[in-house]
């Protein structure tokens, strides 16, 4: 069942175009990497599905609802409920420990802190950094900080998810570990996700590939034709 699509979206930045009518569907479940060379679009694509961006044209719906109709408040609502958001360089509040961030998503829906805390030790342990719950950022490596972020943006047990470049501050090995348990962990829960990359290893986790080039889908296909690994690539 398709649960997102965009009709014609477009979107620049000043006189730059950054999308020119792309057209997508992503289905429910699916795990979907959006490749293509710096500055094609691939970031500003996740901003307008997420609704993080408006488009300058086009429509962006999920399941059949024209989200980019709605005020920046809905918007907003929906990126805290359904919708998860992981960026490259995990974007942890500095001053917060790890359970602390991770429960942030659920404060801000009106959860209360016990449930929440709970539930952010849950998901931390899931990742393997449990031994990190009273730990603040500055004093993680750059692969539990990744690691506490990714919990963070899945602690709301979202429908999508959306994640941008989510390993591209990491060594390869570190960034497979996280892309591992991210697959795994959205497949068990069936989670949608939207993943951007530049890396063809990382976009071999993903169900279906698009590629982006100038502002337009350059072509997609499917994963890689090995059979897949458990939790692992495609």
């Amino acid at each position: 069942m398709t649960q997102l699509q965009a009709r014609g979206l477009v979107k620049s930045y000043g006189p730059t175009p950054a999308l020119r009518g792309v057209t997508l569907d992503v289905a429910e479940g699916e795990i979907v990497a959006v490749t293509g060379p710096s500055g094609c679009g691939k970031s500003t694509l996740l901003h307008c599905l997420a609704g993080i961006l408006r488009p300058d044209a086009g429509e962006v719906s999920w399941h059949g609802h024209r989200i980019d109709t709605w005020s920046e408040a809905a918007r907003s609502r929906l990126r805290r409920t359904e919708f998860g958001v992981l960026f490259q360089f995990g974007q942890l509040v500095a001053e917060l420990t790890a359970a602390e961030n991770v429960a942030l998503p659920l404060l801000l829906a009106g959860t209360g802190r016990r449930a929440a805390r709970t539930a952010a030790l849950t998901w931390l342990d899931r990742f393997g950094v449990a031994q990190l719950a009273d730990v603040r950022p500055g004093e993680m490596s750059g692969g539990q900080q990744q690691r506490c972020a990714t919990a963070r943006a899945l602690v709301t047990e979202p429908r999508v998810l959306f994640a941008d470049e989510p390993t591209g501050a990491l060594d390869t090995l570190t960034g497979e570990q996280v892309l591992t348990q991210l697959v795994r962990l959205a497949r068990e829960q069936r989670t949608t996700v939207v993943l951007i990359t530049h890396e063809p290893r990382i976009a071999a986790y993903a169900d279906r590939e698009i590629v982006l080039r100038d502002g337009v889908i350059d072509h997609t296909g499917l994963g890689l034709d090995a059979a897949p690994l458990a939790g692992g690539p495609r």
